[in-house]
C-alpha cells in the first residue's frame, strides 16, 4: 500500500484531536511501509504500547469494530479524504488561477489597447483603429521557398503564352491557404514566416487585441512582445523578467505600487506556469546581429520550460535560419482580389465609401497595379495616393518608384531598424542599379524565374566593378549569394518561388528596373535594342514606363516609329490596306485635325475590315444561339463608337448578311437553322430601314441603292420560305451589297487576309497603339509628335 502525505496525516491528526503519541504511532503506521513491529522499534516503544496508542486512534476516527480490518477501513478512508482534499485544493487553485488571469487581463489592458489596437503606417497623419482596417490574412502550410518545383513547372502554372502575355500569377503556385485564425488555433506554437509588409505584425497585433477582448482564446493573457526592444532592454533582462518589467510599467501610476509590483510578478508567474498567456513574439529578423544568440536562447528557453503556453513568433523570409523546437513554421500568403477588396473598402468606409468601388475598378483594369495591390504595405500606399487624388499618377514610373523606395529604405527606417547589411558599402543608388541590371539581363532572356546559383552569377557580375571587389569568381558567387538573400529578407523586391528558384516579386517590378536600366543607358544603342522588341506584348509597359522615365523621349518614339514601318514589310497587299485607310482618313467629314483622322481611319480599318475583329464577331455572334442580348448589345455600341453612323449602320446590315449565310455552311439542324435565318433576316430588316432613313438627305445614290437592296431581300414569316431564298441567294445579294458599300462608302472590302497577314496586322495595330500612348506619355515635342502622328498607318512607299 502506498503511504499517505505526512502533512496530510498532521492535518488529520489535528482535525480529529489526537494525543501527541497517538499523532506520532498514527503517522507512523500509515505514513510508512514499515510493519506495525517495525514501527515500535523505531518509537522506542513495545508492541502492546502501539496497539494501545492505535486503539485511541480508531476511537477518535470511530473505528471502533474488532478485528484486524480496523487498519485496512481506516486506511482506505483516509485514501478517500485525502483525494477529496486533492480535488479541493485544484478546484481552489484553478478559481485562483482564473482569477489571476482576469486580474491580469484587466490590468493588462490599456497597455495592450496602446500597442495594439492602433494603426499607422507610412505617411498616415493619424493612427486609425485597427479592428476598422484589418482584413483576415491567409496562410500557407508549406514554406514557399522550400518547395520543390523545377522551372518548367512553375513556367507551366504561370501559364505564360508567346501569343497572349499574361501577368504571371507567381503567389498562385500550387499553394493551400487556410485562415490566419485557424492556423493558430491548430498549432499552440507557431513560426510566421512573411515578406516584407506582408502584414505579420498587424496579424500580431490583431491576435492581442481579439485576445484581449474576449473574442478568442479570452482565458489568456496575451503578452505582446517586441523582440527588438527586449533584445536592446538596458540591463539584458531574461524574458520573463522583461514581461514583468512590462506590468511595472502598467502599474506605475497605481497605488500602493510596490506591493501591487510584488503581487502582479508573483500572479504573472503562476499564470505562466499554468500555460494561461498567449505569448507573442514579433519581429525577430529585426533583431541586431550581435543580439540574435543571446534572444534566441532565451526564446528556447522560455518555451521549453512554459511549455503549456500558446507562442506565435513572425520573423521576415530568408532573414536566417531559426528552428525552434515543436513550432510548426508557416508563411503569410500574398492578399487576393476578395482581401484587396475587403481592405480598400474598410479604408474608405468613413471618408467616401464611393471612392472604395472606383479604386476597384480602376485596380482591376490595371494589371501591373493590381499586382502591387497583393503586398498589404504597398496596398496601404495605393490607397493613400488614391484618397488624396481619387485616381491613380498617370505617370506610373513615379508610383513604382515610390513603392521601391518604401521597400529599400523608408519601411526599416521608418522603425528604426538596422539590419546586418551584408552589402552595406552599396547606397541606395547602387542597389538599384543592380537590381535594374538583373532585372534588364533576365527580362531580355524571357527569364522571369532563375535558379540562385545563376541569379547570384548576375550578382556578382555587378559587383565585381566596385570599389574593393573580390576578383577571385568563387569568392564572388558566394558573395554573390549572400547579397541574394540580403535583399530578399531586407526588401522583398527578389524572393525565392521553390527551392533555389527566384523570381522578382511581382513582375511589375522587373518591368520597373528593367525600364530603369534603359533609362540609365539610353545610348542609341540600347533605344536600338528596345525598340526591336516593339511587336512583342510582352514588352509592352517597359516601354510605356521608359517613355515616361527618360528626360527627352524623341529618340525612343522615333525609333518605334521606324521599327512599326518595317512590321508589314512590302507585302503588296498589306500595302494596299494601308492605302485604303490612308484614303479613308483624307474623306473623313469632321473638323477632325489629321492626328484625329488617322485615329479615326485606324479605328474604322481595323474594327471593320480585319477577320477576327468586330465584324467578324458580330458575324459570329449573330449566327450563335449562345450570345446574350447583353454582348449583342456591347458590339452594336462597338459598332456606333468608332467611325460614322453611316458606315456602323451599314457594317451591321453587312455583318446580318454574312451571319445568314454562315448557317448554310454550319452542321446547325434543321430548326434551328431555320431560326437562326429567321431571327437574323428580321432584324437586316430593321437595321437596313435604319440605313435607308439615315442616307435619304446625305447621299442619293446611296440612298436608291439600299432600296433596290431592300427590294430583293424577302420579308415573309414564312421560316421555310425565308431559308429557302437566302440558300440559294443570299450570296448574290451580300456581293451586291459589298458592291454597293465599297462604291458609295468605301467600306466592305474582303480583303481575305492569310494567318499571317493577319498576325502582321495585329502586330502593325497594336505597336501602333502603344507608340501613340507614349507619344503622350513621354516628353515629346509638340512637333515631334504631329510629325510622327502624320507618318502612322501610311503605305511603306511613302
Amino acid at each position: 500500500m502506498q503511504p499517505l502525505p505526512h502533512e496530510f496525516l498532521k492535518e488529520m491528526a489535528r482535525q480529529y484531536q489526537l494525543s501527541k503519541e497517538q499523532e506520532e504511532a498514527f503517522i507512523a503506521v500509515w505514513g510508512s511501509k514499515n510493519t506495525q513491529q517495525q514501527v515500535a522499534a523505531i518509537l522506542g516503544i513495545s508492541h502492546n504500547a502501539l496497539r494501545t496508542r492505535l486503539t485511541g486512534v480508531y476511537r477518535k476516527f470511530s473505528f471502533n469494530q474488532k478485528g484486524p480490518n480496523k487498519y485496512l477501513l481506516l486506511y482506505s478512508w483516509l485514501c478517500k479524504e485525502y483525494r477529496k482534499r486533492q480535488s479541493r485544493i485544484a478546484e481552489e487553485k484553478v478559481e485562483n488561477i482564473q482569477a489571476m488571469v482576469k486580474r491580469l487581463r484587466q490590468q493588462s489592458y490599456p497597455f495592450i489597447q496602446q500597442r495594439c489596437g492602433k494603426m499607422q503606417v507610412l505617411d498616415m497623419t493619424q493612427a486609425i483603429d485597427l479592428d476598422s482596417i484589418y482584413t483576415d490574412v491567409n496562410i500557407l502550410e508549406k514554406i514557399t521557398a522550400r518547395q520543390r518545383f523545377s522551372l518548367v513547372d512553375l513556367q507551366k502554372v504561370c501559364q505564360l503564352r508567346a501569343k497572349d502575355f499574361e501577368r504571371l500569377g507567381f503567389g498562385k503556385v500550387r499553394e493551400k491557404r487556410v485562415a490566419g485564425l485557424k492556423a493558430v488555433n491548430k498549432h499552440p506554437k507557431l513560426m510566421v514566416w512573411g515578406k516584407p509588409g506582408a502584414g505579420k505584425t498587424t496579424f500580431l497585433k490583431y491576435l492581442a487585441m481579439q485576445c484581449l477582448v474576449g473574442k478568442w482564446q479570452a482565458q489568456l493573457v496575451p503578452l505582446f512582445i517586441t523582440l527588438k526592444e527586449f533584445a536592446e532592454k538596458e540591463g539584458k533582462p531574461d524574458l520573463f523578467t522583461y514581461v514583468a518589467q512590462q506590468y511595472n510599467s502598467i502599474l506605475a501610476e497605481l497605488g500602493n505600487r510596490k506591493q501591487r509590483i510584488k503581487s502582479t510578478k508573483k500572479y504573472l508567474h503562476q499564470v505562466i506556469e499554468n500555460g494561461k498567456t498567449l505569448i507573442l513574439l514579433d519581429g525577430l529578423d529585426e533583431v541586431r546581429e550581435e543580439d540574435s544568440h543571446r534572444i534566441i536562447d532565451q526564446i528556447q528557453g522560455f518555451t521549453r520550460r512554459y511549455y503549456g503556453n500558446r507562442f506565435v513568433i513572425t520573423c521576415r523570409i530568408a532573414a536566417r535560419e531559426y528552428t525552434f523546437q515543436g513550432f510548426t513554421e508557416v508563411e503569410v500568403a500574398d492578399f487576393n482580389t476578395e482581401q484587396i477588396k475587403s481592405f480598400s473598402s474598410k479604408w474608405f468606409q468613413y471618408s467616401d465609401p464611393i471612392k472604395a468601388k472606383r479604386f476597384m475598378g480602376k485596380l482591376l483594369r490595371n494589371k501591373p497595379i493590381q499586382e502591387l495591390a497583393t503586398n498589404p504595405l504597398l496596398l496601404t500606399l495605393l490607397c493613400l495616393v488614391f484618397g488624396e487624388t481619387g485616381d491613380f499618377p498617370p505617370n506610373h514610373s513615379e508610383l513604382y518608384e515610390e513603392g521601391t523606395d518604401i521597400l529599400l529604405k523608408k519601411w526599416d527606417a521608418k522603425r528604426n531598424i538596422e539590419r546586418d547589411q551584408v552589402y552595406r558599402k552599396l547606397s541606395i543608388r547602387r542597389k538599384e542599379d543592380l537590381l535594374s541590371q538583373v532585372a534588364y539581363r533576365s527580362f531580355e532572356d524571357k527569364e522571369y524565374f532563375l535558379k540562385k546559383r545563376k541569379l547570384a552569377k548576375y550578382i556578382s557580375d555587378y559587383i565585381r566593378n566596385l570599389p574593393d571587389a573580390q576578383t577571385d569568381p568563387e569568392v564572388l558567387l558566394v558573395d554573390g549569394e549572400a547579397v541574394l538573400e540580403s535583399i530578399e529578407a531586407q526588401h522583398g523586391l527578389v524572393v525565392a518561388r521553390a527551392k533555389n528558384i527566384y523570381s522578382f516579386s511581382h513582375l511589375t517590378f522587373q518591368e520597373y528596373f528593367t525600364a530603369r536600366y534603359f533609362a540609365r543607358h539610353s545610348s542609341r544603342k540600347e533605344l536600338v535594342n528596345l525598340a526591336c522588341h516593339i511587336t512583342e506584348t510582352r514588352w509592352r509597359e517597359v516601354f510605356l514606363l521608359m517613355a515616361e522615365m527618360l528626360d527627352y523621349a524623341e529618340d525612343l518614339v522615333r525609333l518605334m516609329s521606324q521599327e512599326i514601318g518595317k512590321i508589314l514589310g512590302y507585302d503588296e497587299k498589306l500595302q494596299r490596306f494601308l492605302c485604303w485607310l490612308k484614303e479613308k482618313a483624307a474623306s473623313v467629314e469632321n473638323d477632325y485635325t489629321e492626328a484625329e483622322k488617322i485615329r479615326v481611319s485606324r479605328k474604322m480599318g481595323f474594327a471593320f475590315h480585319l477577320p477576327a475583329t468586330l465584324l467578324r464577331y458580330l458575324y459570329f455572334a449573330f449566327a450563335k444561339p449562345s450570345v446574350s442580348t447583353s454582348d449583342l448589345a456591347s458590339l452594336h455600341a462597338l459598332a456606333s463608337n468608332v467611325t460614322s453612323t453611316i458606315d456602323s449602320t451599314l457594317t451591321l446590315v453587312l455583318a446580318r448578311t454574312l451571319a445568314i449565310e454562315s448557317t448554310f455552311t454550319s452542321n446547325y439542324p434543321l430548326n434551328e437553322a431555320s431560326s437562326f435565318v429567321f431571327i437574323n433576316a428580321h432584324a437586316l430588316a430593321r437595321i437596313l430601314d435604319k440605313a435607308i432613313v439615315l442616307t435619304k438627305n446625305i447621299d442619293s445614290g446611296l440612298y436608291e441603292q439600299l432600296l433596290l437592296f431592300k427590294e430583293q431581300i424577302p420579308d415573309i414569316e414564312n421560316k421555310e420560305l425565308l431559308k429557302e431564298k437566302w440558300q440559294f441567294e443570299g450570296n448574290i445579294w451580300t456581293k451586291q451589297l459589298r458592291k454597293v458599300m465599297i462604291q458609295y462608302r468605301n467600306i466592305g472590302h474582303d480583303w481575305q487576309f492569310n494567318e499571317e497577314q493577319q498576325k502582321l496586322l495585329r502586330q502593325y495595330q497594336e505597336a501602333s497603339e502603344l507608340l501613340e500612348k507614349c507619344l503622350y506619355k513621354g516628353y515629346v515635342s509638340p512637333e515631334v509628335r504631329q510629325e510622327i502622328e502624320a507618318g502612322m498607318f501610311l503605305p511603306t512607299t511613302e
